[in-house]
């Protein structure tokens, strides 16, 4: 592995979400490990499932492995961390303060900017405190999905200049006079981020057209924030011989093996590394060893392997249900790479099929709805909440409204304030709701960004509805939206999935923080599923068979309603197909 060689202090895996970050980070973390060094392994995906991957509870502390002598991992938990942050700031004045003014900072700090912080602060930790980064070898970290992962790297440059400019100022980081250390650590973090000799970014990605884009696009991005030493892994890539079985096996072989040949220029000029399919769950020790060349063991013929029929509705019964009310929020929430977008889109074109209004959006920053739905069309309008361009309307607009009648001096201190980073979550959150009440009067189907990244949207509104609350009289009416995303009548939250051990955990975590919050999930989608498939590929085949388990889990154990995707032989872009994934 060329991604290997040479191994820097700081490796950093990211790229769009389901291409198999996880486990290429921790099998590096075991390699590195397997050579007497001490490797630090470190997840700052908000929906981590690093404990899963080792079949052991880690979270957020530093924890030794107990099958891998000199590795220790650690799972940055924003929550947890938030907490942390908020008993730092709030300690020192309770107990000096009036106890009305020391609830107040406490709601002042109840936000996602906050939580947002708090995983940041830990972050910049790792990179620049000397005692713990000499502790270790290498400190090895899994990111989140692409979009989290870039805000996550410009956060420490942006937190730096920020302080440079409003040393007198006030954010969710705390009063900003004094924060000299901070402001050093910051700028440490950049230097450590940008210093070739110290960092390694491996982007992952599988050997599809939409995901080698998005991974180009992401190259890019790094690049320009002084990330400049970069390595490309296509991961899980169907092996030659499988094509030669049937029609399914060809087909993905061929369309792979195209993807590969017609990247962006960019990707071709980074040391690129390919990970042939496993016919496995990348889960467990010895898994993960063999990810870098160990052996599956003999794969039996397809005729030796036993499979099962599977008897589970298609996408178009849950679409007939939706349909009936005319009207209404539909969500589709997961994993990053289980293919929310495309079932998304699949849905707002059928229901457009059928003559509703159909709004498809999205809340992922690293969103590829035009690539799914390429074509220009009136119904479904297609659109998204793009941070940048949301930030810079709601500054606009804070500056035509509470700084209209400032002096130079007032609106000049309320431009400083605007440029903090806690901005865009207001303005995303704002560009949400939005959104939401579009609902009243058509079909809007939301592409959620992955797991950790959403539920710091709703974390949002959850704090948007308690401020409403609280201000308001017991008997008054009114409506916030975490109320409307609370109201079955008009929001149907799908939880999208692959018939994986990992992917239904997560799934099934993910349905449980939305019950703690009041919202019920309405239905699962089992997406790309071979278990329906009739391919005649032994290593398919075998995969086809572990999915049989998960899919009965999520029938019996976590799924009101339930509908299964088979995976397509063509991939599922433009109107024509992604009726066809509907309606198959």
């Amino acid at each position: 592995m060329k991604f290997l060689d040479d191994t820097p202090k700081f490796l950093f895996f990211t790229g769009k979400g389901g291409v198999g970050k996880t486990s290429l980070s921790c099998a590096t973390a075991i390699h590195l490990a397997g050579q007497d060094k001490q490797v630090l392994l470190v997840s700052t995906d908000p929906a981590s499932n690093v404990g899963q991957v080792f079949e052991q509870t880690i979270g957020n502390r530093i924890t030794q492995i107990d099958t891998v002598r000199g590795l220790s991992a650690l799972e940055i938990n924003p929550q947890a961390a938030a907490q942390q942050y908020r008993e730092r700031l709030i300690e020192p004045v309770r107990g000096v303060l009036p106890a009305d003014i020391v609830k107040g900072i406490e709601e002042q700090l109840s936000g996602a900017c906050t939580t947002e912080i708090a995983a940041f602060d830990e972050f910049t930790t790792l990179l620049t405190d000397a005692e713990l980064v000499n502790r270790y070898d290498h400190i090895v970290f899994d990111t989140a999905p692409t979009g989290h992962t870039i805000r996550l790297l410009q956060l420490p440059g942006a937190w730096s200049g920020f302080i440079d400019k409003n040393p007198d100022g006030a954010s969710c980081l705390g009063p900003l006079a004094g924060l000299e250390k901070q402001r050093q650590r910051y700028a440490a973090a950049v230097k450590a981020l940008s210093d070739t000799e110290r960092t390694r970014l491996v982007l992952v990605a599988r050997a599809q057209k939409s995901t080698l884009d998005e991974v180009a696009r992401t190259s890019k991005e790094l690049a320009a924030l002084g990330l400049s030493s970069q390595y490309l892994v296509i991961n899980g890539v169907l092996p030659a011989a499988e094509a030669e079985h049937d029609v399914l096996a060809a087909t993905v072989h061929h369309r792979e093996r195209v993807a590969i040949a017609e990247m962006p220029a960019a990707l071709h000029r980074l040391p690129v590394d390919s990970l042939p399919l496993k016919a496995f769950n990348m889960v467990g020790i010895e898994a993960l060893k063999s990810l870098f060349g160990g052996e599956d063991g003999a794969v039996p013929s397809a005729a030796a392997i036993r499979t099962a029929p599977v008897d589970l509705p298609g996408l178009s019964t849950l679409v007939d249900e939706m349909a009936q009310t005319g009207y209404g929020l539909i969500m589709m929430m997961g994993k990053g790479g289980v293919g929310k977008t495309t079932l998304a889109a699949a849905i707002a074109v059928e229901l457009a099929r059928r003559g509703y209004p159909v709004q498809l959006t999205t809340s992922d920053p690293a969103a590829h709805l035009s690539d799914t739905l390429p074509s220009s069309q009136d119904n479904p309008e297609v659109s998204r909440i793009d941070p940048g361009a949301e930030t810079e309307h709601y500054r606009q607009h804070v500056l035509a409204t509470k700084g209209k009648d400032l002096d130079a001096e007032g609106r000049a201190m309320l431009e400083e304030d605007l440029r903090s980073p806690c901005t865009e979550e207001i303005a995303v959150f704002q560009a949400f709701s939005r959104i939401i009440r579009e609902a009243d009067k058509k079909f809007v189907v939301m592409d959620t960004a992955p797991t950790g990244h959403t539920l710091l949207l709703l974390d949002a509104t959850g704090a948007y509805h308690r401020e409403v609350a609280r201000h308001m009289d017991a008997n008054a009416h009114y409506t916030t939206p975490m109320m409307q995303l609370q109201n079955p009548a008009r929001t149907r939250i799908l939880i999208v999935t692959l018939a994986e051990t990992t992917p239904v955990l997560e799934a099934a975590s993910l349905q449980e923080d939305l019950r703690r919050a009041g919202i019920e999930p309405w239905a699962w989608l089992i997406n790309n599923s071979l278990a329906v498939s009739e391919t005649r590929s032994p290593l398919l085949k075998l995969r086809a068979g572990h999915e049989l388990a998960q899919i009965e889990a999520v029938r019996t154990r976590y799924a009101k309603r339930v509908a299964l995707v088979p995976v397509q032989t063509e991939e599922p872009v433009g109107i024509g197909r992604l009726l066809a994934l509907v309606n198959q």
